[in-house]
């Protein structure tokens, strides 16, 4: 069948579906330097921002994974309130003016939650009411065996003419390694980060087995006095960490007092430097930071489970691997995304990146597709 490719990013729908002997007779998409990359893999020059188009060649599926930011937990979740979110209303437009027998539509799991779910309420009235039968699937790449988690919920919507009836998915899994050898040392961390990393390493170490991190410890509010006045003037997560954070310092006082004296230079240096998220659990026996995932954000130096990889992001929080002190690199994020290694990936370090954090996941997507157009 023939697909156009909205939204197109750098692909995830085109070769999902080319790899399903599809064919693609156009994509729509606004940012330039994705274009670049979609006519260098693909031949095809995309055409712009899809709200103003009018005329398409004829297809049968349209493809699209419009814009999470409007709907994701790492946005500011204003739906269908933020321009971004009236994309929706496009596809909406298009799938009435040109009637494809199939629309796969891919976006973030919180979109069920958006507005007390008003938004996904919104979503599937109107694509009933451009008459096609609706199925949702939430899936994650890491319940394919690969190791990342990143849940998405693609909506499947089969034009009313035409014979469904709702599937069970079938999964099955694969092994995947997605580490390179030979990696350029500009991906390995900077002697300020693993300097960092070092310094609440050895913390970390002096915890009890079993001792409970959570949640984010501010460790320069420790040595901060506040009026009573001036602490109801902090923003109420502050208060609330730093109510929670009396315990984890009273518990190991002298050790805290000793570590951030020989550290505070350096703890006050940046200020996510001061500021520990530790998301694995409870401290384990001969426990460290460097046994897990690691990522510099902006609400602190985020540490993970070594399970899965953190989902990847549009915003530059490439994860490290905490085991070999690295982040990971463009050709990884390609394989966490199921790109194949034959993909050119942008030249740019800092654009691949960004453009593989708004990627589709091809596996994903082709998983649910393969099986609705058997």
């Amino acid at each position: 069948m023939r697909f156009y490719d909205f939204c197109a990013g750098i692909g995830g729908f085109h070769i999902g579906l080319t790899e399903l002997g599809h064919t693609c007779v156009g994509a729509s998409e606004i940012d330039k330097e994705c274009c670049k990359v979609y006519k260098d893999n693909y031949g095809i020059e995309p055409q712009g921002d899809m709200t103003k188009l009018t005329e398409f060649p004829d297809f049968d599926i349209l493809c699209c994974g419009f814009s999470c930011q409007p709907f994701s937990n790492g946005g500011k979740k204003l739906g269908l309130k933020d321009s971004r979110g009236n994309l929706f209303d496009h596809i909406i437009r298009i799938a009435k003016l040109k009637n494809p027998s199939y629309m796969f539509l891919e976006n973030v799991k919180h979109i069920r939650k958006i507005d007390n779910g008003k938004v996904f309420n919104y979503i599937c009235k109107e694509i009933d009411n451009a008459g096609y039968f609706l199925q949702t699937f939430d899936l994650s790449p890491h319940q394919l065996g690969i190791p990342q988690n990143r849940e998405r919920v693609i909506f499947v919507c089969v034009r009313k003419n035409i014979e469904f009836k709702p599937i069970s998915l079938q999964i099955a899994k694969k092994k995947i390694n997605i580490f390179e050898k030979n990696v350029q040392a500009k991906f390995y961390l900077s002697n300020e980060e693993e300097e960092i990393l070092e310094v609440w390493d050895s913390m970390i170490k002096q915890f009890e087995v079993g001792e409970n991190c959570s949640p984010t410890i501010l460790a320069n509010e420790f040595y901060k006095k506040y009026t009573e006045e001036q602490f109801e003037e902090l923003p109420k997560w502050k208060q609330d960490y730093m109510t929670k954070n009396r315990r984890i310092y009273e518990k190991y006082k002298k050790q805290w007092d000793a570590w951030y004296n020989e550290n505070i230079e350096l703890l006050n240096r940046k200020e996510i430097f001061g500021k520990l998220e530790w998301q694995t659990g409870k401290i384990k026996k001969d426990d460290s930071i460097f046994n897990y995932f690691i990522q510099f954000r902006q609400s602190g130096i985020r540490v993970k489970k070594a399970d899965y990889f953190p989902t990847l992001v549009a915003i530059v929080q490439t994860p490290v691997y905490g085991k070999e002190r690295r982040r990971i690199t463009p050709r990884e994020c390609a394989r966490l995304q199921s790109f194949p290694d034959s993909f050119k990936i942008h030249s740019v370090d800092r654009i691949a990146y960004k453009q593989f954090g708004n990627a589709v996941n091809v596996e994903v997507v082709k998983t649910v597709i393969s099986q609705i157009l058997l």
